[in-house]
């Protein structure tokens, strides 16, 4: 609990910094000019999304099931008076194992002037990204649907001789969101 404390803490003070450093033109999406990126993992791979978008973090705890709705959409919860659809971004985006634990948590988000929660394996961090640092999304064949993915982030660790290179995938999360298959927005 007090992770998940420590993180929105850390969210909330890197959102203050980029809305004092960033008016990005398009409608809030910083990912071709550079911005910072609330960093979670999605099995194996890791992922950024705009923290702008992003309004805390919880730990998971298992919502109000909605009948016929897609196993992506796990529910509903209550968010302090305010009904808050819960989507398994593990399931939405077809991850092999999907494990709910200790780490787990659900990143509130505001979309579009919607609230809507995204399960995610775990957070990681809050990333600033330079435009030198991003390189476009790669181009795919039709039958992957990549259109949520904004770019790829080269993150440099290490130093001299032990440097490698980090990869996140740059989502663009309000057109995730936006998807007609959730029915949200």
């Amino acid at each position: 609990m007090e992770m998940i404390a420590e993180a929105t803490q850390a969210v909330r003070a890197a959102q203050e910094a980029s809305r004092a450093s960033t008016t990005s033109a398009a409608g809030g999406a910083p990912t071709t000019h550079g911005g910072e990126f609330l960093t979670f993992r999605l099995g194996a791979e890791e992922y950024g999304i705009d923290i702008l978008r992003v309004q805390e973090i919880r730990s998971y705890e298992a919502p109000t099931r909605i009948a016929n709705a897609p196993s992506f959409i796990k529910g509903v919860v209550n968010l302090r008076g305010v009904i808050v659809p819960i989507i398994d971004l593990r399931l939405k985006l077809a991850c092999e194992n999907v494990e709910y634990n200790s780490f787990t948590v659900v990143v509130v988000l505001n979309v579009k002037g919607r609230v809507v929660g995204a399960v995610v394996d775990s957070v990681s961090d809050v990333l600033q990204l330079g435009k030198d640092q991003i390189k476009p999304a790669p181009a795919m064949n039709s039958s992957v649907d990549a259109s949520f993915i904004t770019g790829i982030g080269a993150i440099k660790t290490g130093q001299g001789d032990d440097t490698s290179e980090r990869m996140l995938i740059l989502m663009d999360i309000e057109g995730l969101m936006s998807a007609a298959d959730l029915g949200l927005l």
